[in-house]
Formats: structure tokens, sequence, C-alpha cells
């Protein structure tokens, strides 16, 4: 049959929004699309950038006195191409850039708290293993100037990868997963992934990834109940340098050479964490639970007497 005869129908309205409904819904672009999107302009981002900050980083090594900015600025590029990607979805999505994860109340305070809660929590679990003969302290590092130099550097670059992760993991991609398939769906898929995240690092455990998944659930409790990242950012950076900087004590199998204190783990691997460092140890699942438990007593009550006076708003 010649091509001219053939009759091509016109698309109908119908198919027209089948197939608009497919990457649109109620709430704009689906979830799936989404989360596709955001990622692929992290990785043009981080292929645009690529060049650039490895040669900077490079002559920071070789630089007298920039070397200890390297572990600063390396996390300060990832940190910005992820708010720079949220940025844009959000102005896409036309949303304020701060509803993925950092609106909500008290947010200084919170983060304050979170601060001081994970430095306590990890040095509780520290003094465990001191007291029971699992990690040794070698004794002290650094002194005067040098250790408040490195603790504030340290502080910095150890903030900026707590809202790195954050960000990323409970902030655009939590956000947007949990308009497809509910908020404690996405938060089991999203801390399966953060566990994940840390296999490559050499010296993790199968106790220290668990430890990875049980605070990233956490994190996201926090999230469902103060409706903010404040408190997980906060939390995740006082851990974080309370391991490497202040205890020096490795942190999900990577160990700093600038550290106050000089530890090393003795005894089985199971009780002690190892290489893996604290996170690996046993004693860090009762650590998680304490947390966890804190968590609900500071802001499960609150949230329940939230949900009981709009109750009674719309049913007096």
């Amino acid at each position: 049959m010649p091509l001219a005869n053939i009759e091509i129908e016109p698309e109908t309205s119908t198919q027209k929004r089948t197939a608009r409904t497919v990457f649109i819904g109620t709430q704009g672009i689906r979830s799936g699309w989404s989360m596709l999107i955001f990622l692929g302009i992290v990785m043009a981002l981080v292929l645009l950038s690529r060049v650039p900050v490895n040669r900077l980083l490079h002559y920071m090594n070789h630089a007298p006195g920039l070397q200890s900015w390297v572990p600063v600025v390396s996390i300060a590029f990832p940190a910005l191409l992820i708010f720079v990607a949220t940025a844009i979805m959000a102005k896409i999505e036309k949303r304020p850039v701060l509803s993925y994860g950092f609106t909500g109340e008290r947010k200084l305070s919170r983060f304050v708290f979170g601060l001081f809660g994970g430095v306590a929590a990890l040095s509780a679990l520290v003094l465990v293993l001191k007291m029971r003969g699992l990690l040794i302290f070698d004794g002290q590092t650094l002194h005067g100037k040098g250790a408040w130099g490195y603790g504030l550097q340290w502080g910095m670059a150890l903030l900026l990868t707590a809202l790195f992760e954050e960000s990323l993991l409970r902030g655009y991609l939590q956000f947007t997963l949990a308009r497809g398939i509910g908020f404690w769906w996405a938060a089991f898929v999203l801390s399966i992934g953060f566990g994940a995240l840390h296999l490559p690092n050499h010296g993790e455990s199968p106790i220290g990834i668990l430890s990875v998944v049980g605070i990233g659930f956490v994190f996201c409790m926090s999230l469902w109940l103060t409706k903010s990242l404040y408190w997980a950012v906060g939390l995740h950076a006082g851990w974080d340098w309370a391991e490497t900087y202040l205890y020096g004590v490795s942190d999900s199998g990577q160990a700093s050479s600038q550290h106050l204190f000089a530890t090393h783990p003795s005894g089985s691997l199971l009780w002690s964490g190892g290489a893996t460092g604290p996170e690996g140890s046993i004693y860090v699942i009762p650590t998680m639970a304490v947390i966890a438990l804190g968590v609900w007593i500071a802001w499960g009550k609150s949230e329940r007497r939230k949900e009981s006076a709009a109750v009674l708003a719309i049913h007096p």
C-alpha cells in the first residue's frame, strides 16, 4: 500500500492526557521523574566541576600551610553541588529551597542540641569501650594552638559532611520519594542506601553497616517528628567530630592523621569494633536504641499533642 494512502489519525485529547499523567501528577512532576532529573543535575555538576576541583586540591596538597584545609575544601564542593541541584529542582517544582527538610521551628536550638548530643553519645560509647578494655588511650597528640586549629578545621569539614549527606539522602530524595511511596517506605529505602554508600570504605564491617542504616532511620524519625533536619545535621556532625578528631578512632573504617587523642582498639572485633571504629562494636546497637528513645521522648509526645489538638479543632 502506498504511504500516501495511509491515514494518520490525529492524537486525541485522551491520549494527550494519558501521556501527560505519566509525567505529571496531582503534586506536579511525579516523584520518580523528579529524582531522575535531580540525580542527572548532580551528575552533570560533578562532571563540570571535577577537573577544576581536582586541580585546586592538587595545588593545596603541595602548598605550604594549605594541606590541613584539604578535608574542608574537598567536602565543601559536593555539599555546594547538592545545594545547587536542590535549588534548581525547587525552582522547577515551584517550592522554597528550604522546603526539603530545612523548615520547621527552633532551628538553632535543635541543631545545637544535636551537636552536643552527638559528642555525648559517642563519648558514652567510647567510655564503655575504655572501661571494658576494648579501647586503649595512647595519649594526647596535639597541644595548644595546633589542637584548637585542627579541631576547628575538622569541625568545619564534618559539619559540611553532615550537611551533604543529610541534604542528599534525607533532604531532597526523602521528600521526593515520600511523595511516591510514603514517608516510612522512603525512609527504609534511603537508610538502606545510606548503608550501601559505606560499603566501599576500607575497614567497614557488617555491624558498622547496620549502625549506619540504624542511625539513618533515626534521622528520618527525627525528621518526621520535628519536620526538619537541624537536629540530625547537628548529631551527625557532633558524632563524626568526636570520632575523627576528639578521640582519634576510625569513622566507618576511615581514620584521620590529625586528632587530639591517639587510641587503638583491643580485643575481639565484635566487641571493640576493630578497624571500623566504635560503630563496628556490638555496643553501638544499644547506643542507637538510646538515641532513638531520646528522640521519641523529646518530640514524640509533643507531636501526639499537636495531632490531638488538630482533631479537636476539626471535631470539637
